[in-house]
């Protein structure tokens, strides 16, 4: 709670003296996020490896910190304002951690920061395809190590696709995007179910979808 405590006190110091065009200072926003995620992901907070009265002896105490810092994440990217593109595709591998911690409100309110980043570049280059690049690269990487489910694959897709619709440039390469990332979490999930699986053929055929 005290770590949070400063977290936040960072976050405003950083909002009333690091951000103006001739005060923004790159690196200590890096810093921030890469620290607030750190905060977010780190094992004391998974609540959902406690037994129930464990979890509930701490929510009742503490609530659960993975959402309010989760906001305060999400608060701290939409006031970059123009600046967001500074930070693509950098921080894509640090929102996706984050994003992929198995707790649905965190997950459904950051999200959309996919979205803003994806729109953030295409606005300016034309297409988002750092972003696109980054995050498929990464997934792997996560889903291997044991994150991500099915609740997550719903949840990004229709998330996504639904901000995808509102904004008539990113409907159809954004539909694109969200099938192709659909489609490689739904293989990398069943590659991953089946990795000690003693049945060899069904073993290759998840590794010949994937691949």
């Amino acid at each position: 709670r005290e770590f949070l405590r400063a977290i936040n006190q960072f976050a405003t110091t950083l909002t009333e003296m690091f951000l103006s065009n001739s005060d923004f200072e790159l690196q200590l926003w890096n810093n921030y996020f890469h620290l607030a995620v750190a905060f977010l992901t780190q094992d004391s907070l998974q609540l959902e490896n406690f037994s129930p009265a464990k979890r509930n002896s701490i929510l009742a105490k503490y609530g659960d910190m993975r959402a309010t810092i989760g906001a305060s994440i999400r608060d701290m990217w939409y006031s970059l304002g123009q600046r967001k593109i500074e930070f693509i595709p950098g921080m894509v591998g640090p929102i996706l951690e984050m994003t992929l911690v198995p707790e649905l409100e965190l997950r459904k309110s950051t999200i959309p920061i996919f979205f803003d980043m994806m729109l953030c570049e295409h606005r300016l280059t034309g297409s988002f395809s750092r972003f696109e690049d980054e995050i498929l690269r990464r997934l792997d990487s996560e889903v291997e190590g044991g994150r991500g489910d099915e609740q997550y694959m719903q949840l990004f897709k229709s998330i996504l696709l639904s901000c995808c619709q509102s904004h008539p440039e990113l409907a159809k390469p954004g539909e694109d995007f969200v099938r192709l990332v659909s489609e490689l979490l739904e293989r990398l999930l069943d590659y991953r179910a089946v990795m000690n699986d003693e049945n060899k053929t069904y073993s290759m055929s998840c590794t010949v979808n994937l691949l």
